[in-house]
């Protein structure tokens, strides 16, 4: 599970529905009014006529390449411009602030339009602040040793003979059981620093672990560790939401830009972009 979440096997709370849209948060009161307010010289921004967004200092890759949000490079610095373009802001228009994580989620006044930080969407924060519709769906993926048997696999069918760990009583193990569905009986642990021990000492090919996660244990924790790739959606997958001001004005009109990049693609498109291509997580087909 991502970082952003408390405890780290906690899922989203609420189930998914037919829908992507539908998993915007039912808690996030919709502020009155009407579509033809969502432009630029109606919202309420914290600067006339600016989009002010936040993220943390440092924000890694491949979120933000080389901690430069205003580069627009990286998955959610490149969201956010999308967002901005949608609600008529030019990249010009966008002003970008440091928060960090925990003053973010804290209840209280915020001197941003948004923050995008990888915020884990939760009934607890829900009380203290708003989030938008989900701009990412957390995908389950397979990570391994650059010398592992299966570093190279392309397909799920080319994991079944590998002997899988995962924590228990996650999306993870879900994952390991409904969609590999290996040959052998899958390695279960209490806790992922468990399971990557258990990987790191040769008593499993591969662990299955949300990607924000492999992201983190690939590149801060295993010295030869890799990402072999991303499986399917599976159970109710954990959402990234961007996070608002309690009761903002802008949250709907803010969602309604996040549903219309789902619906047009482009926020697929940014996926497969920076975190499938550039950062190395190709889906296993």
């Amino acid at each position: 599970m991502s970082r952003r979440a408390t405890p780290l096997a906690v899922v989203a709370a609420a189930a998914l529905i037919t829908t992507l849209a539908a998993c915007a948060p039912e808690e996030t009161p919709a502020p009155v009014g009407t579509a033809a307010s969502c432009t630029k010289d109606s919202l309420q921004t914290e600067t006339a006529g600016k989009l002010t967004v936040a993220t943390d200092d440092p924000a890694y890759e491949p979120w933000v390449v080389g901690n430069k949000p205003e580069s627009g490079e990286g998955f959610e610095a490149a969201v956010a411009y999308a967002v901005a373009e949608q609600l008529g802001f030019a990249k010009t228009d966008v002003a970008w602030t440091r928060v960090t994580f925990n003053n973010a989620i804290a209840p209280g006044p915020k001197a941003f339009d948004f923050d995008i930080n990888q915020f884990s969407v939760t009934p607890e924060r829900q009380q203290a602040v708003d989030f938008s519709s989900p701009y990412y769906l957390v995908r389950q993926t397979v990570i391994t040793l650059k010398s592992s048997k299966i570093a190279n696999a392309k397909t799920i069918a080319e994991l079944r003979s590998a002997k899988l760990g995962a924590q228990v009583g996650t999306t993870s193990f879900q994952a390991v059981t409904e969609l590999i569905k290996p040959t052998g009986q899958p390695q279960v642990y209490n806790t992922n620093d468990d399971a990557k021990k258990a990987l790191e000492n040769g008593q499993i090919d591969g662990l299955v672990v949300d990607l924000p996660t492999a992201f983190y244990i690939t590149g801060a924790e295993l010295t030869d560790g890799t990402i072999v790739g991303q499986l399917p959606q599976v159970g109710t997958p954990e959402t990234f939401g961007l996070l608002l001001d309690k009761g903002s004005p802008l949250t709907r009109c803010v969602s309604e830009a996040v549903d219309k990049l789902r619906d047009g693609g482009q926020l697929k498109e940014l996926e497969q972009k920076w975190l499938a291509d550039t950062a190395g997580a190709p889906e296993l087909s």
